[in-house]
């Protein structure tokens, strides 16, 4: 059974930064698509970054420059490095995981997911 398990999220200024962590158990497959996603109160859930098997990886317009997705591969984990966070980053953070053998980062973004965490709180103050 796949587990996502993420951490990391708490409370910073304006300007601040959080890294994430999600430690991802019970799958072996080679090819999985992972993503960060986020929902924000009374807001529809929304993809953050993806990070494909191959490597690459996709940035949602609104955090391009200031959030960076990666995977430490043997640990199994996916991080998302939040640097520069704003107000409007306040949210409940979901690691995303699903199989996908040959998948792009640009796929990994867009598609839908069965794998989830249980979310962590980012909240940042202005």
């Amino acid at each position: 059974q796949v587990q996502l398990v993420e951490s990391g999220g708490g409370s910073v200024q304006a300007g601040g930064s959080l890294r994430l962590s999600c430690a991802a158990s019970g799958y072996t497959y080679s090819g999985v698509c992972m993503a960060w996603f986020r929902q924000a109160p009374g807001k529809e859930r929304e993809v953050v970054a993806a990070y494909s098997s191959d490597g690459s990886s996709r940035s949602a317009d609104s955090v391009k420059g200031r959030f960076t997705i990666s995977k430490d591969i043997p640990r199994n984990t996916l991080y998302l490095q939040m640097n520069s966070l704003k107000p409007e980053d306040t949210a409940i953070y979901y690691c995303a995981a699903e199989t996908c053998q040959g998948c792009s980062a640009n796929h990994c973004f867009l598609r839908g997911y069965n794998y989830w965490g249980q979310g962590t709180q980012v909240t940042v103050s202005s």
